[in-house]
This record gives C-alpha cells, sequence and structure tokens, in this order.
C-alpha cells in the first residue's frame, strides 16, 4: 500500500503530466475515495501482465504505466544480454480503447532504451504475436490487450522468446524492474523521427502468411472441408475485435463459401456499443450472431473476443435447436475429435500428450485415457500449457497433440504457445462438417460422448470484489477456507481437501494429513467420497477483482449429475458469500 494523497499530489503536481491527464485528475480533487481507488496502489505485474481500468493513477492502465512498464522489461532484456536486446521485441494490439496509442508508447519507449521494435500495423490478435515472436526470433513481445473484459479495461500483455507468456520467476524479476524506474523517467518525445523510423519496424505480412499456413497444416480432413464446405452455413461475430480477418481468411482457404459475418460486430470498436462485454463465453454476446443465424438457417455459429484467444461456440442439434457450448464441452469435443482422426488414420504418436488446466472438466481425462493418451494437469494460465510444450521439446519426449482451460482456450500445433481462437475455429468446423457427413451434429457427438465416458457437467460463479476493500474480502475468503475447512458441502462429505499453495493435502476419510507434489498456485480443491471427478474448487482471478468458483459433477445420467452440481454450488456459495460479508 502507498500514500494516495502523497502520490496523487505528486502525479498532480508532475511538469511531465499532460494536460488531458492533468485535468482528469483535477475532476477528482474533492472526491477522496476516488483518489484513493486510483492511487492507494500500483498495477500488479503478474504473469498475465498488467490489466485495469482506462484512466489517471497507478492503478489505472494509461502511458505513464506503459512506459514504466516497458522500461522495467527493457532493462531486464538487455541485462540478460546485449544479444537478447538485439533480437528486439514483437508488438500488437488490438481494437480497445487507447490500445494503439499504447503500443506505440511501448515502441517509442523501447527504441529510447535501445531496443529495436517490431509493430504490426493493424489490429492484430495474441496468437498471431505468439507466433511471430518466435518466427522473427524475438527476445519478447507485447500485446496491448484486456482481452474479454469490459470496455472500461485496457492491459499489457508480456511474451518471451518461446512464444509464451512470462513465467513466475521472470514476471517477478520484471516487476522488480519496473519498481525502480519512475513513472516519469521516460521521455519519448526525445526521440527524432530519423532514429524512430530505424528503431520501429512494421511486421511483415509474410508473417501472416506464414502463420495461415500452419493453421492450416492442423486440418485432419482438408478434402472433407474443400467439398462440404462449399454448403456449409457458418455465422461468425469477431465482436469488434482482430478476429475478423484471419478467422475469415482462414475458414474461407479451407473451403467454407457460406460463412456469414455479423456485420454489426465487424469493425473495430473499443466501445463494443451492442454487448455489455465482448465475451464469448457469455451467450449473450451471441444475440445479433443468433438471430443472423435464424435468417440464414446456419448450422454453426462462433464468436472470437477482441485480442482472438477465446472462441465461444453454437452448434444445432438433429431437431434444429440452437445449443451453446461451454468451453469444458468444446475442449472434449476437440480432444475426441483429433485422437479419432489420428488413431483412425495411424497418425497418433505413442507418446502423444494432451494439458488441461486444473479447473477444468475430468472427461478430458477419461476421453484420453480410453485412447491411452497421458494427460497433463496444469495450474490455471495457458503460459502453463505452453511449458508442457517447451518441456517436451527439451526433452525429446512427448508429443503435443492439444491443450485447453474451461475459459474457452484452445490449442492445437506448437507453432503458437498461448490459446489460438483463430486455428481453432477451423477444427470446430471441420469437426462440425465431419459430423454433418455421419448425419450427425456437434452436439449428438457430444450425446455420444457422454453415453460413453459418463456424464459430466460443470458450473461457474465469479464474485466481482473491486477496489481494495474487494481485495481484502478476497483474501479473507481464502483464509477462511482455510482455516474452517469445510467438511462438508450439503449432503457431500469432503473426502480430500488440497492446498496448492504449499502443497499440503488433507485426508478426511482416513484423517490424514500429508505434503504432496502439486503446482503451486492460490487454488483450494475439495473432492468428494461418494466417487466419481466430482469437486469444489476456488481460486482469485489472476487478471480481474474476482473470486471465482468452479463445481465439477459427474454421474451416470445427466439429471443426477445436474442435481449434484446444484447441490455442491449452493453450498459452496453459501459459505463463501458468509465470508466475504463478514
Amino acid at each position: 500500500m502507498q500514500d494516495y494523497k502523497t502520490e496523487y499530489q505528486r502525479w498532480l503536481n508532475s511538469s511531465a503530466i499532460d494536460e488531458k491527464t492533468r485535468a482528469e485528475l483535477l475532476s477528482v480533487k474533492d472526491n477522496e475515495k476516488e483518489q484513493e481507488d486510483r492511487f492507494y496502489t500500483e498495477l500488479e505485474f503478474g504473469t498475465a501482465g498488467l490489466r485495469g481500468i482506462l484512466g489517471a493513477g497507478t492503478n489505472r492502465m494509461n502511458v505513464y504505466v506503459v512506459r514504466r512498464a516497458t522500461a522495467g522489461l527493457a532493462a531486464v532484456i538487455s541485462k540478460i544480454s546485449p544479444a537478447l536486446a538485439a533480437r528486439g521485441v514483437a508488438i500488437a494490439y488490438d481494437s480497445r480503447r487507447c490500445s494503439k496509442e499504447f503500443a506505440y508508447e511501448a515502441a517509442r519507449t523501447l527504441a529510447v532504451c535501445g531496443i529495436r521494435s517490431f509493430v504490426f500495423s493493424t489490429i492484430h490478435s495474441v496468437p498471431q504475436l505468439s507466433f511471430a515472436v518466435r518466427e522473427l526470433w524475438c527476445a519478447a513481445g507485447i500485446v496491448i490487450t484486456a482481452s474479454h473484459n469490459p470496455p472500461q479495461y485496457n492491459g499489457y500483455k508480456v511474451y518471451w522468446s518461446h512464444g509464451g507468456q512470462v513465467g513466475p520467476e521472470l514476471a517477478e524479476k520484471i516487476f522488480e524492474s519496473i519498481r525502480r524506474a519512475d513513472y516519469f523517467d521516460i521521455d519519448t518525445s526525445s526521440l527524432t523521427s530519423v532514429n524512430e523510423s530505424q528503431m520501429i519496424c512494421t511486421v511483415s505480412e509474410l508473417v501472416d502468411e506464414a502463420y495461415y499456413k500452419k493453421a492450416l497444416s492442423l486440418r485432419l480432413n482438408p478434402e472433407l472441408m474443400q467439398v462440404r464446405g462449399a454448403s456449409y452455413r457458418v455465422v461468425y461475430t469477431p465482436l469488434y475485435g482482430a478476429g475478423l480477418v484471419p478467422v475469415t481468411e482462414i475458414l474461407k482457404r479451407a473451403g467454407l463459401k457460406k460463412l456469414c459475418v455479423v456485420e454489426e460486430q465487424a469493425q473495430p470498436d473499443g466501445d463494443f456499443p451492442t454487448v455489455a462485454a465482448p465475451n464469448p463465453e457469455d451467450p449473450n454476446a451471441f444475440t445479433l450472431a443468433l438471430q443472423l443465424a435464424k435468417k440464414i438457417d446456419a448450422q454453426l455459429l462462433l464468436a472470437t473476443d477482441p485480442d482472438s484467444d477465446r472462441l465461444g461456440v453454437i452448434c444445432r442439434s438433429k431437431g434444429g435447436k440452437y445449443r451453446p457450448l461451454t468451453g469444458n464441452q468444446i475442449g472434449c469435443l476437440l480432444i475426441y475429435y483429433i485422437l479419432t482422426m489420428r488413431h483412425e488414420r495411424g497418425g497418433l504418436p505413442n507418446d502423444a500428450f494432451v494439458v488441461k488446466s486444473l479447473v477444468s472438466t475430468g472427461l478430458a481425462d477419461a476421453i484420453c485415457a480410453s485412447f491411452g493418451v497421458e494427460m497433463r494437469t496444469v495450474p490455471t494460465g495457458f503460459r502453463f500449457i505452453a511449458e508442457q510444450i517447451d518441456l517436451a521439446a527439451k526433452q525429446r519426449k512427448g508429443t503435443f497433440v492439444f491443450g485447453f482451460e474451461e475459459s474457452y482456450g484452445f490449442l492445437a500445433g506448437d507453432f503458437v504457445h498461448d490459446k489460438d481462437a483463430i486455428s481453432t475455429a477451423l477444427l470446430v468446423c471441420e469437426a462440425a462438417i465431419y459430423c454433418e457427413s455421419k448425419g450427425s451434429t456437434l452436439w449428438n457427438m457430444l450425446q455420444d460422448i457422454y453415453e460413453k465416458f459418463g456424464c459430466y457437467v460443470e458450473k461457474t460463479k465469479s464474485y466481482t470484489l473491486a477496489g481494495r476493500e474487494g481485495m481484502e474480502r478476497i483474501c479473507r475468503a481464502m483464509s477462511d477456507l482455510r482455516s474452517k475447512t469445510p467438511q462438508q458441502f450439503g449432503a457431500h462429505n469432503v473426502k480430500v481437501f488440497e492446498d496448492y499453495s504449499n502443497g499440503t493435502t488433507k485426508d478426511f476419510e482416513f484423517n490424514l494429513s500429508f505434503a504432496a507434489q502439486l503446482p503451486q498456485c492460490n487454488v483450494l480443491r475439495f473432492t468428494f467420497s461418494e466417487g466419481g471427478n466430482s469437486s469444489v474448487i476456488v481460486r482469485p482471478s489472476g487478471t480481474e477483482p474476482k473470486l471465482k468458483l468452479y463445481i465439477s459433477a459427474s454421474a451416470k445420467t445427466h439429471e443426477e449429475a445436474e442435481q449434484k452440481a446444484d447441490e455442491l454450488l449452493s453450498a459452496a456459495n453459501a459459505f463463501i458469500e458468509e465470508s466475504i460479508k463478514s
């Protein structure tokens, strides 16, 4: 915590502050609560970088925060080695408010620090940036985005030379370096036009072409796409983001002739005027897409968020009803389709592995086990999935097939090291067309999977607790779950309680406590004594002021699984609500 009044006055009185920022600060001169929220802390730099509300202050996203973060990143790169710094930094930005401005301020800051940058000249996606870092052999990458957050947010994500987000140790080094810099130390106006043109380069369109080629290589049934794709009707909405060009380009090259884009949501617009938030996880984001789908009798609907790392899907059942799919369902459908196709065609390696996050469905484990494929479970955060790809490459052991998170993040192939909604859109379309060729649909394939492996129901709940008081409530809730650990959720007895922050496990059934080799993260997990794959998981969000609750229940029938999930959710919610209100 910092003295917010002192820091507010320091910003207000600084000669480095531009007039627009000064006017914004003056507008809250009589609002002490607003001053506190803007200056009581600074945006924390974690493995997902920075994310916050746009505005003036240390706890906001603005050019001064971007410059300081970039100066900290530049210092770390240069300290590691001059050779690394010479490789430069790739920069992309999405359609959000101030994204382009922040991207070029980051590039100018790097230039002042003696590091060249490679900036995309138009909005580009997270997967394209991840690919570009590797393709251009850069030291690092930056994406200006707040992903699927509401319009008042923006963010600053950092990638390392492997194309994935920075890990905890490196993130901490960068954060320490950022703290040593002052918000007003960097003066990008000192750059001459000549120096700027030499230090800030534009990414060639050849990089996009190389990405498209790699994405298209993921197809398992290219001939089927070319033949049946001509008549298959797909509706797509980029939700005003960076997906419009790459998604439509990939799908058209693959053979889709009847791809219809939601025109109202096609062009970049950081206000996202027709949605509360540009989040493909929310079925409400599909409202306009559904209207268009019904008009043209579409068979499949797709949506990507502004930075195009998340993909939402709505498919039709045989009866013609439109069915939204959860992230877990999309992940399981793709795992089943990919493994089935590769197994049938003799292309499934003996050392194949799939990766999922800790909070994702156990159905994926069951599917992989039936094919003899290893499932690796990692903490939440797609960088952990990317780490497994790197580990396999370094050890020359294991062939990565697919990775996913329940939060609508998916990846096939190893040329991108983060969530990739673009190439995933291609695979979803191919799987849907394959189902159609068999007289079925994705929805019916999902029912077949449930019949074979059991019914799984997942539910989530988020508690948004913004500001200083909100963070204290989140910490209190996690502390209460540790110190007053529930041994029962409704009628369901807890068998095992796992605390991933310290690697401890309590087995209530046998009254045992022991250390376990768990991935270190601020996550609590409860599993239940009646067997199956039912669990309650609680964790704070790493990118938003939220506490997140994950429920998973499995049973022989969907009705039984649904009832169990509702009971677990109700009991867990009651405990958390009591904790955050007290």
